[in-house]
């Protein structure tokens, strides 16, 4: 049974209104003696006037002292659940699952972030760097959609969720992806795997290089397909990062990732039969903009979910990991994204020079052509504008002769109110050779001949 002192103690609204009674009758008695001191002031005089004086001076400063004490304990900070720093600005999320990310795709900015590196059972999410993978094996030629794949014996052996292949059963590796990104097929996943790198355990190997160069610091990956495994873990932060790069490099993944219904065709020794497809992304009917990409469920990893939604041209990514039931984990994602599309805009600079050349010194000419190697594109948070972008032209150096084309020369940096949103590379666009005393010499033969 909890006391009264307990349950004020644990709840700071409680507290609070604790307060103001104090407060209010501390004021209410000073105010009942300062009003006796007033009917009384003119038949007590002497030593008790100096008396009740002191008094009620005592009661003005403990309502005063109650009052600066109460401010700066409740009156200065809301208690929030969860408070994510973004760019120095505290932004009230409140959030049940225990790790959550909100990241904006075109950037890779973190918007919102809750326990973002803590590593974690990912469950099926981890087909995401299956699927990056077999994308990214395709780009290089090494198979395309309409190749067979045939599912050995292990693949078929998978538990949880499934389409139920047979051993020796062939699919074409477009079935394949729908299978897995739809339906979330482990048997599938493993499939696949074996189709790329020959066995589910050097697949494996090629997910964690990737991981490692993608800057994926807390995931290390033990099968293909997200089912539990000591040490196969990863962290919200990490999701996000393969995620971007998935739907940033691959972006016809997202063809794949937002069919609500499919069907594929078993192929047996028994004959053939149509096998229906389900998303089991629910995601999708619930979010206006929703795009994918890919969900989880273990008993161990809980709920999780990198889901990935487009409005006016900005792309988010909400991840979130450990929820304790569906429902909070789809309604988490919506509200992530919601944070994220009401806080910021896309800022996008198509012309990142504002001057094309720069000057050289020892060349056999003055100028040098320059060229940005991309556009710039940033996240402006609520409040700011685009008109209040700044962009210098930053060189370590003084150019000298002889450079080549290609050579970074500084880059572009952009800023806004202070805070740094990102930099352009600028490189040469052409060669410029080195002065010479016998180019020197030829040019003033030309010049004095031709005039």
């Amino acid at each position: 049974m909890r006391t009264a002192a307990e349950t004020v103690r644990d709840h700071p609204g409680l507290q609070f209104s604790f307060y103001l009674e104090t407060v209010r009758l501390y004021r209410c008695f000073f105010f009942h003696i300062y009003v006796k001191e007033i009917n009384c002031r003119r038949s007590v005089k002497g030593e008790d006037m100096k008396k009740r004086r002191w008094i009620c001076m005592f009661l003005l400063l403990q309502v005063l002292w109650c009052s600066m004490t109460g401010m700066a304990v409740y009156g200065m900070e809301p208690d929030i659940p969860v408070s994510a720093v973004v760019s120095g600005q505290a932004q009230a999320v409140c959030i049940q699952a225990p790790s959550a990310v909100l990241m904006e795709a075109s950037t890779g900015k973190l918007l919102f972030e809750k326990d973002a590196d803590e590593k974690r059972s990912p469950a099926s999410v981890t087909k995401v760097m299956t699927l990056l993978l077999i994308f990214e094996a395709m780009k290089a030629g090494d198979y395309q959609m309409s190749d067979i794949v045939t599912v050995s014996e292990h693949a078929a052996s998978m538990g949880g969720s499934q389409c139920f292949f047979e051993t020796g059963e062939q699919q074409t590796v477009e079935d394949m992806i729908k299978c897995i990104i739809i339906a979330s097929g482990n048997d599938a996943a493993v499939a696949m795997a074996e189709f790329t790198a020959g066995s589910e355990e050097a697949f494996v190997q090629r997910m964690n290089d990737r991981a490692k160069e993608l800057g994926m610091e807390h995931t290390h990956f033990v099968n293909a397909c997200g089912l539990d495994a000591d040490g196969h873990e990863t962290s919200a932060k990490d999701i996000a990062i393969m995620s971007r790069q998935l739907i940033d490099e691959h972006p016809e993944i997202l063809n794949y990732s937002g069919i609500w219904m499919d069907s594929i065709v078993h192929k047996t020794a028994r004959g053939e039969s149509r096998f229906d497809l389900a998303n089991t992304n629910k995601f999708l009917n619930m979010y206006t903009g929703a795009t994918g990409l890919k969900t989880g469920y273990t008993a161990t990893a809980k709920y999780c979910m990198s889901a990935t939604a487009n409005r006016n041209g900005i792309t988010l990514i909400a991840v979130i990991m450990g929820a304790e039931t569906k429902d909070i984990r789809n309604k988490e994602a919506c509200k992530l994204l919601d944070y994220g599309y009401a806080n910021c805009n896309l800022y996008k600079d198509e012309n990142v020079l504002d001057t094309r050349s720069v000057s050289i010194e020892n060349g056999i000419s003055d100028e040098l052509a320059i060229d940005s190697v991309s556009d710039f594109s940033s996240v402006l948070l609520r409040g700011e504008k685009a008109d209040d972008v700044k962009k210098i032209l930053v060189q370590d150096e003084p150019l000298t002769a002889p450079i080549k084309k290609g050579y970074v020369v500084g880059h572009i940096e952009y800023s806004i109110n202070g805070r740094i949103l990102g930099s352009v590379e600028v490189v040469a666009a052409e060669n410029i050779k080195k002065m010479t005393f016998g180019y020197s010499f030829k040019k003033v033969l030309y010049l004095a001949f031709r005039s």
